[in-house]
């Protein structure tokens, strides 16, 4: 009952603002206006990317985006790459699941760690490349972590 006043109410005043303006459709309407980000910077997305044991691409970078900003060697695809790694549901820095079969191939010393704000979200993620999943997730990460040496 309540659903059907509802929409007997929205059609009665769409009717009636046509016939008051036959053009008032053709209008925009105004979009609501929300805070992309606040005078201190607060919803941006920052990532602090330590690198390790990878040769010429050891060292800590920062990594700004929406906007872009940084030290990061490539700052606008690796954020390109987070924004297409980012899906509703889903952390795109978690974790190999414990119940994943990867194969035993060793990658190598390479450690990194990813920390700060992604998605109004806090991050702290590990990577290395001691088995074939844990070389997966550091490949689909890349460039956000360099390639392997």
């Amino acid at each position: 009952m309540l659903r059907r006043l509802v929409v007997t109410a929205l059609a009665t005043t769409a009717t009636a603002a046509l016939a008051a303006s036959p053009t008032a459709l053709a209008a925009p309407l105004p979009l609501p206006s929300l805070p992309l980000l606040d005078s201190g910077g607060g919803n941006r997305d920052h990532l602090t990317v330590t690198v390790a044991h990878n040769g010429e691409t050891d060292g800590t970078y920062e990594l700004e985006c929406h906007p872009a900003g940084g030290n990061h060697p490539q700052i606008l695809q690796a954020c390109d790459r987070l924004d297409k790694l980012t899906t509703w549901g889903k952390d795109p820095f978690a974790p190999v699941s414990s119940r994943a079969t990867c194969t035993m191939i060793y990658g190598g010393d390479s450690t990194a760690r990813v920390t700060g704000t992604w998605a109004g979200r806090p991050v702290d993620a590990t990577y290395n490349r001691h088995d074939g999943c844990e070389m997966a997730r550091w490949d689909a990460f890349v460039p956000v972590l360099p390639g392997a040496r």
